[in-house]
């Protein structure tokens, strides 16, 4: 099988460093919700948190900070050392919030992939 060699008129290989991230975030958001009042609703403070900054700094990186801002918001929200006293019905909407966030963020993160040297 032939390799192929990137044209001038090919657009630029992308990669998405904050899919997984994204995935894995909203992912722990919607496994939360059965978890909202909980005693465990404290590690899904702390994987969310974690997952939001790893994604924020992919965001810095790729130079698009709006993500940036919504991701450290999110840290913010569902941070585990001083966590927000909100209601069952609040926290439920903020999760659905907080996956769709995720996975867009995931989604639209992207940065110009370098090709290796051959």
């Amino acid at each position: 099988m032939a390799s192929r060699t990137a044209r001038p008129t090919d657009p630029p290989l992308r990669q998405r460093n904050a899919l997984a991230p994204g995935i894995l975030g909203a992912a722990a958001l919607v496994a939360g919700m059965a978890l909202i009042g909980g005693e465990f609703a404290i590690v899904i403070s702390f994987i969310v948190a974690i997952l939001a900054l790893i994604i924020a700094w992919f965001a810095v990186q790729a130079g698009q900070w709006w993500w940036a801002v919504v991701m450290v918001a999110i840290a913010v929200v569902w941070n585990p050392v001083v966590p927000f006293a909100f209601a069952a019905p609040v926290w439920l909407t903020v999760h659905i919030v907080g996956a769709a966030a995720f996975v867009a963020a995931g989604a639209m993160i992207s940065t110009v992939r370098n090709e290796p040297a051959r």
